[in-house]
């Protein structure tokens, strides 16, 4: 079962980078260009766009595989930051620390999905692959 497994791990590690771009990318879509119109996202402050820009180009990055461990770094900082400021410290009189009660249960795991990919690698199918970049 271990052999039958192991010999696709390149090939889903790819993937799991391929799906966690397209998911932060999608966050950059709907914080920057208003698509699809939520209303979470209808006039967020400077710093949420901010956010925007970082998921729309990092995580456009990593679904291609160029710059993947830079990018999920980056990506990964975000996403704690993203959960101490958007989540745990909504409001900073009244910490929240349970991510089931305070939203920040997908900050978390981008974070920690990010986290494992910059220190993975893109693996094969990825344009760093191609270029022959660890």
């Amino acid at each position: 079962m271990d052999q039958m497994f192991s010999k696709w791990q390149p090939t889903v590690l790819s993937l799991f980078r391929f799906i966690t771009g397209l998911l932060l990318f999608q966050y950059g879509v709907a914080k920057i260009f208003k698509i699809p119109a939520l209303a979470y996202f209808a006039n967020p402050p400077p710093l949420i766009m901010t956010a925007g820009a970082i998921e729309l180009i990092l995580g456009g990055l990593l679904m291609i595989g160029l710059f993947s461990r830079i990018a999920a770094f980056v990506l990964s900082g975000e996403m704690a930051f993203a959960y101490f400021l958007g989540h745990m410290l909504k409001n900073p009189a009244e910490p929240v620390l349970h991510p089931l009660n305070n939203g920040g249960t997908a900050a978390i795991l981008f974070c920690f999905a990010c986290l494992y990919l910059a220190t993975s690698g893109p693996g094969p199918i990825s344009i760093d692959g191609a270029m022959g970049r660890k």
